[in-house]
């Protein structure tokens, strides 16, 4: 039963690293994963896809769209009415907008990177505190919104553009130490850069540019989702250490 179990929401959880981290995650039986998604369609594809695998943990299909705060309440409203707790919340979703104009650009990728990520966890946050385990919040971000790279002409990200990318994931970082300082030690909060990895955010993130396999990239997230690293809270980590800001 899912009440023995940790529960889970990963946002953007049908592809990509929300989809690796769902597979990894309910390879254990002590996992029940709640796949936020906002298009039910390829949601219903992925737990599909997952459900073949024949995982020891449990999953459940959730409609949220992040840009959306209907749903997003709806949601919340789902998990407390079906599991009255939450115990980790991931803020995966994210997107690298196509739109014409600058201006565009930055609405779009702040809509769903940085806004999206604040309200979900602004949601979910009152079942994160009935919680009787260790009660935390991962927002997956980025490498490219520490304003200490950008600076830094040693940085592989130097020379890598995309203004709106960068200052929405900058913005998620100050999101993510707001939610610490407001809500912790109670409720655990990080920053996680999985690294350039595989997916359909953009058509860069693949293995001809370079980009490792999502489950490459998961594996260490999940030492911060069991507490491993739980000496870094509170900071931007990546698979090996910290970033500065």
């Amino acid at each position: 039963m899912a009440a023995t179990k940790t529960i889970v929401l990963i946002t953007g959880a049908n592809s990509g690293i929300g989809f690796e981290l769902a597979a990894q995650l309910t390879a254990k039986a002590s996992y029940h994963v709640l796949m936020g998604v906002r298009s039910m369609q390829k949601g219903n594809a992925a737990l599909a896809q997952l459900q073949s695998r024949n995982l020891l943990g449990t999953l459940e299909l959730l409609h949220l769209d992040v840009t959306d705060d209907e749903t997003i309440h709806r949601a919340a409203e789902t998990v407390e009415k079906a599991h009255g707790k939450l115990d980790i919340l991931v803020n995966n979703a994210a997107i690298v907008s196509t739109a014409p104009t600058l201006r565009q650009k930055l609405q779009d990728e702040f809509n769903t990177n940085a806004t999206g990520a604040a309200v979900v966890a602004e949601s979910f946050i009152p079942l994160l505190r009935k919680s009787t385990g260790s009660p935390r919040i991962i927002n997956i971000s980025s490498g490219a919104g520490s304003i200490a790279r950008r600076l830094d002409p040693s940085s592989v990200l130097y020379k890598v553009p995309g203004l709106q990318y960068r200052v929405s994931k900058s913005a998620l970082h100050m999101i993510t130490a707001c939610q610490w300082v407001e809500h912790g030690p109670a409720i655990k909060v990080f920053a996680y850069d999985p690294g350039f990895t595989q997916s359909n955010l953009s058509e860069r993130n693949t293995a001809e540019n370079g980009a490792k396999p999502a489950a490459e990239a998961v594996r260490p997230l999940i030492d911060v989702l069991e507490g491993k690293r739980d000496d870094e809270v509170g900071q931007l980590l990546h698979n090996t250490g910290v970033y500065f800001w």
